[in-house]
Order: C-alpha cells, then structure tokens, then sequence
C-alpha cells in the first residue's frame, strides 16, 4: 500500500469502551446477526431495495459486501470500519466518498445495534472517525445526511458541534421512497483541538 496515496488507512481507534477496527472477514456472522436482529430499528434508515431484509444480510451478503468494500479502501476511496463496544462488534461506520485534491472531503454513514443505543458509543465512534479524517487521512471536511424525522442519529452531530448546512428535497432512495435528508458538515477549522478532546471537556 501506497501511504503516500492511502493515509490513514487501515486504521485502529479507540476511545474508552468504543472502538473502531477494519471491518474483517471474520465479521460475517456476527454482522448477519446483528443486521438480521435489528430489522426494525434500522429498516426506516437503510436504502430501498428488492431483496428481502434476510437475502440483504445473510452471512454470503456480507462477503459480497466485503469483497467490494476491500479493494476501495485500499484504492484510499473509503474507510469501512467496524463499530465496537466492549470489543464486541456493534454497528458500522463507513468514511465513503473520499475526495482528494482542491476539496479533501468524506461522507460518513453509520448504523448501531439497538441494544447498545443511548449510551453515546456511536457519538464517540464519530468523534474518533471525524479526528482520524482531520489527521492522519488529511481531509479538510466531513459531512453526515440524515433524515429529519431520525432525532437520534441527529443528537449525535449536533452534540459533536456539525451545523446543518442544507436541507436535500427527496435526496436518496430510502424504505421504498425518495426521502429528504439534511445536510450537516464539520471543517477541520472547526475542531481544531479534536472532538474526541471535545466530549471530554464537555464530560
């Protein structure tokens, strides 16, 4: 791997009881049960498609996925880590969308276990992922879609200080429908001490 072309990658990060890893090969199972266990918590989230939510998550749905997902983080497109708790495997995070050149940006799309919900592990999962991108990866911003009605997934980038920079009218295809998302962003300038330093202070 070219480090030059690929920084930040692949990366280990962790934060009291949160983590975030490469997602591994050896995450099919855990992953399937988890995706499979959480249909209906995620299901008002996720992308529409034709395939049952069980064809979606079966263990072979997850070498698929990861099979296409190795080689983009290696081209430096992406970063797909695996949200931990404990060291258990517990949701996803996905830095997608990786630009270089004149605009250094990311989009970072994330999921969680419902089990694990409310006690702020996905708010640090951002953090850590979003002090990653602003270092090592050295992105200059970062910018989380999301849609009006999910007030939790909303919590957590207003808690992190991300400010709603647009409103997208029927933005992507999401449980059967075109759905409008907002637009949230952090630059570097933004955090310049790091978010993780951020929730701490604000502990």
């Amino acid at each position: 791997m070219d480090s030059r072309r690929h920084p930040g990658w692949p990366a280990v990060l962790s934060h009291g009881r949160v983590g975030l890893r490469p997602l591994k090969f050896r995450d099919a199972s855990a992953w399937s049960k988890l995706r499979l266990s959480n249909e209906d918590w995620l299901v008002p989230w996720e992308p529409s498609s034709s395939q049952s939510w069980a064809d979606r998550h079966s263990v072979a749905a997850y070498v698929t996925m990861y099979n296409r997902l190795r080689p983009q983080a290696r081209s430096g497109l992406l970063l797909p880590f695996a949200v931990t708790y404990d060291d258990a495997m517990v949701g996803q995070l996905t830095v997608a969308n990786v630009v270089r050149g004149a605009l250094r940006s990311a989009q970072i799309g994330y999921w969680i276990d419902e089990a694990v919900a409310g006690r702020g592990v996905m708010t640090v999962a951002v953090a850590l992922a979003v002090d990653h991108c602003f270092g090592p990866v050295g992105l200059h911003r970062v910018q989380i879609d999301i849609r009006p009605e999910n007030a939790r997934s909303r919590r957590v980038v207003e808690k992190l200080g991300f400010r709603e920079e647009a409103y997208f009218v029927r933005y992507l295809d999401i449980d059967g429908a075109f759905r409008d998302h907002i637009g949230y962003a952090l630059t570097v300038e933004d955090c310049p001490r790091g978010l993780i330093r951020r929730l701490a202070s604000n502990a």
